[in-house]
């Protein structure tokens, strides 16, 4: 129904926004990545979603399509409603979700909060091939970099790193270096540890 807004920003919070379009004021619920990226300027346009519940209509602003989609798709799996599809598209980027997806990381997608083991799992049936046709995600490249990623998490974990952060220092190192070996990986990765 509503499928984007433009308009003034008149109020900015990490999981929301105002914006004023022609005196009326829409709030729209957004992600961090959202938050991060909204202009500095006041006028902004933000891509929309309606989710209409029974005791709710809750407008979500995206600040990219591919945001709105990846969003879309996540709630169509049985288990997963606005607010964890929300969760999931602030834990990470768009990317790195269609990434994780096409790569069936269940690991990283049961870390984001509300996610169980089997839902994750959902996630990954219901959404693998409609995430490889729809962004053309190269399935055999989203795989070596998991690989090359679970392997230098292992020997970081082996080495008595908290998990949680060397998750967090090697997805920096591989935003910045898609190829890096594993070797490099550790070794980037023991400098900011």
């Amino acid at each position: 129904m509503i499928t984007q807004v433009r308009g003034r920003l008149v109020e900015k919070n990490p999981t929301e926004v105002v914006v004023d379009c022609n005196g009326v004021g829409y709030l729209l619920h957004i992600s961090l990545n959202t938050f991060s990226a909204l202009p500095t300027d006041e006028n902004v346009v933000l891509y929309t979603h309606l989710s209409i519940r029974e005791d709710a209509h809750t407008l979500f602003g995206f600040i990219n399509k591919t945001e709105r989609e990846v969003f879309k798709l996540l709630i169509s799996v049985s288990g997963v409603g606005p607010s964890i599809a929300r969760t999931m598209c602030s834990s990470m980027t768009s990317e790195e979700i269609q990434n994780a997806i096409a790569s069936e990381n269940v690991s990283l997608i049961q870390s984001v909060k509300g996610i169980g083991a089997k839902t994750a799992q959902r996630v990954i049936v219901d959404l693998k091939d409609k995430i490889l046709k729809t962004f053309n995600v190269d399935e055999v490249s989203a795989i070596t970099n998991n690989t090359n990623k679970d392997e230098a998490l292992s020997a970081l974990e082996v080495l008595g790193f908290n998990r949680k952060q060397s998750d967090k220092i090697i997805s920096g190192i591989l935003k910045e270096n898609a190829e890096a070996s594993v070797e490099q990986i550790i070794k980037l990765a023991l400098k900011s540890l």
